[in-house]
C-alpha cells in the first residue's frame, strides 16, 4: 500500500498525527492483524446473544425505518459507531478518509489548515498550521467551532466535520467560533491547497539561531539536519551560542521524524517507548552517537497546541536535561493508534498503546509541563523620551579609556524587524539563552 511504502519500518510503520490525526501505528497487512485478533477469539467464545440482538436490530431498522436503507449503509454506520464510542482517536476510515490520512503526512492536502479534536460534542481547534487560511484568519488553539456554514457541530463526528471543512480550493466556508467562553463570532475562510513547509530557520541575533517545526512530516528529520548546518553557516561557520526550538502549535505528524529530530540533539539514551496489549505495539527508540546540534544551549518552546510528536520530542529533551522547556502546558495526547488496512482501500484506526518519555512518564491527558512557564503576552514598546545624558552636557569629560561617547542625540541604527520583537515567549527564550552564556563564560 502507498501509505506503508512511504514509512521506513520493514515490519510495521508508525506515524503520529494529533487531534484530527492521532499517533498512528500502521500494521503491515490485514491478514497479520487478523491473525493477532484470532488468538483473542480462541480464548473468548463469540457473544451469541449480543450478535442475535444486533441481527434483530438490523432487521427491525431495515423493515420499519421511515426511509428505505441498504445493508451497506447500515453496517458501515454500525462500524463507525463501534469505533467512535471507544475513544476520540479510534475511527473507521472510508477510502476517502484513508487517502486524506496518507496525504496529511506528505505535507500537501486541501482544506483550511486546522488540526482539530472534540470537546463536549463540539469541534475544538488544537492548532492552526502556519501560513494557511486558518492561521491567517487568526484562529487560535482552544477555539470551539460551533457551526460550519450555519450547521451546528454539536453531535457531528470529527470525521464529518473534517470532511465539511475540506473542499475545492477557492471555495468559501463560514465558521462560527467561541473563544474563551465569549460571544460567538463568524469567520469566513477560503479553502486552499495546504502545502506545509515543516521546518523554518533563521538567525535571531549573531550567535543565536531559531528553528521552528510546524508539523512532523516524512522528511522533517532530514530538513532539521540541513537547517542546523545552515544556521552554523549563517553564523560564519562558528558553533551557535544558543538555539530556540519552537514546537508551539505543532499538532504532530510522523513518529519516525520526531525520533530523528530528538536524535539530532541527543547522543545516547532512550527517546520514547510504547506499551500496549499486543506484542508489536511495544517499541523502543534510542538515540545514536551523532550530534548535529553540537551540544548548543537549547530552549524549547511549547504550548497547548503542541501535541503528540511534539510532546515526544519535548519530553525526551526534558528528561535528558538537554534543553530548557519554556511556555505553557502541552496538549496531552499520548496514545498510539494502529492503522489496520481492510479490503477495498478502507482501514481501521484503533488505539492500541500509550507512549512514554525516557523517564517513564505518560503524557496522556496530562501533557508536558514546561520548566519555566511563560504565557502569551503582547509586547508594547515605550516611545523613547528625550533625555539628557552625561555625554550631552557641554564641557563633559571624555571616556577614561578612550571609548566612543554615547549621547542621547545619537540616532540609533534602525534594525530590520525580528521575530522576537513581537513574540514575548520567543524574546524570553532568547534572553534565557543569553543568560546561560553569561554564566558559562
Amino acid at each position: 500500500m502507498p501509505y506503508l511504502s512511504r514509512l521506513p519500518f520493514p515490519a510495521l510503520a508508525l506515524a503520529l498525527l494529533l487531534g484530527g490525526a492521532p499517533l498512528l501505528h500502521a500494521a503491515e497487512s490485514a491478514p497479520a492483524a487478523s491473525a493477532a485478533s484470532s488468538g483473542a477469539r480462541d480464548k473468548a467464545p463469540l457473544p451469541l446473544d449480543e450478535l442475535r440482538t444486533f441481527a434483530e436490530v438490523l432487521d427491525r431498522v431495515k423493515a420499519a425505518y421511515v426511509e428505505p436503507l441498504d445493508d451497506k449503509t447500515l453496517l458501515e454506520n454500525a462500524i463507525k459507531g463501534m469505533l467512535g464510542n471507544l475513544d476520540p482517536h479510534s475511527a473507521y476510515l472510508a477510502p476517502e478518509d484513508f487517502q486524506e490520512l496518507q496525504e496529511s503526512t506528505s505535507g500537501e492536502f486541501g482544506g483550511l489548515g486546522i488540526e482539530v479534536g472534540m470537546e463536549d460534542g463540539f469541534v475544538k481547534v488544537i492548532s492552526p498550521i502556519d501560513d494557511t487560511p486558518a492561521s491567517k484568519a487568526g484562529i487560535q488553539p482552544g477555539d470551539l467551532i460551533i457551526k460550519l456554514d450555519g450547521q451546528p457541530t454539536k453531535g457531528m463526528s470529527m470525521m464529518d466535520a473534517v470532511d465539511k471543512m475540506r473542499g475545492k480550493p477557492g471555495s468559501k466556508i463560514l465558521l462560527t467560533i467561541v473563544r474563551d467562553g465569549g460571544k460567538p463570532f463568524d469567520l469566513e475562510l477560503s479553502r486552499a491547497v495546504i502545502k506545509v513547509k515543516s521546518v523554518k530557520s533563521q538567525m535571531l541575533e549573531p550567535g543565536y539561531g531559531y528553528l521552528r517545526i510546524t508539523q512532523f512530516q516524512v522528511n522533517t528529520g532530514e530538513e532539521v539536519g540541513k537547517a542546523l548546518a545552515k544556521l552554523k553557516k549563517d553564523n560564519g561557520g562558528q558553533k551557535l551560542r544558543g538555539l530556540v526550538l519552537d514546537l508551539r502549535n505543532n499538532p504532530g505528524g510522523v513518529l519516525q521524524a520526531a525520533v530523528e529530530v530528538a536524535d539530532h540533539f541527543l547522543t545516547s539514551g532512550l527517546i520514547v517507548y510504547t506499551k500496549g496489549r499486543i506484542a508489536n505495539s511495544e517499541l523502543r527508540f534510542s538515540a545514536t552517537p551523532a550530534d548535529a546540534s553540537e551540544k548548543v544551549p537549547l530552549v524549547v518552546l511549547i504550548n497547548g497546541g503542541s501535541a503528540s510528536a511534539s510532546e515526544i520530542v519535548a519530553g525526551a529533551l526534558q528528561d535528558h536535561k538537554r534543553g530548557v522547556l519554556m511556555g505553557t502546558d502541552s496538549f496531552g495526547k499520548g496514545s498510539v493508534q494502529t492503522v489496520l488496512p481492510l479490503s477495498n482501500d478502507r482501514a481501521l484506526k484503533l488505539t492500541t498503546a500509550l507512549y512514554y518519555t525516557p523517564n517513564g512518564r505518560s503524557i496522556q491527558a496530562q501533557g508536558i509541563v514546561p520548566d519555566i512557564e511563560v504565557a502569551r503576552a503582547r509586547i508594547t514598546r515605550e516611545q523613547e523620551v528625550a533625555a539628557y545624558k552625561e555625554a550631552d552636557l557641554v564641557g563633559h569629560l571624555g571616556n577614561g579609556n578612550g571609548g566612543e561617547e554615547r549621547p542621547s542625540s545619537r540616532k540609533a541604527k534602525k534594525d530590520e524587524p525580528r521575530p522576537q520583537d513581537d513574540d514575548y515567549q520567543l524574546s524570553q527564550a532568547l534572553n534565557l539563552l543569553k543568560g546561560l552564556n553569561i554564566t558559562r563564560q
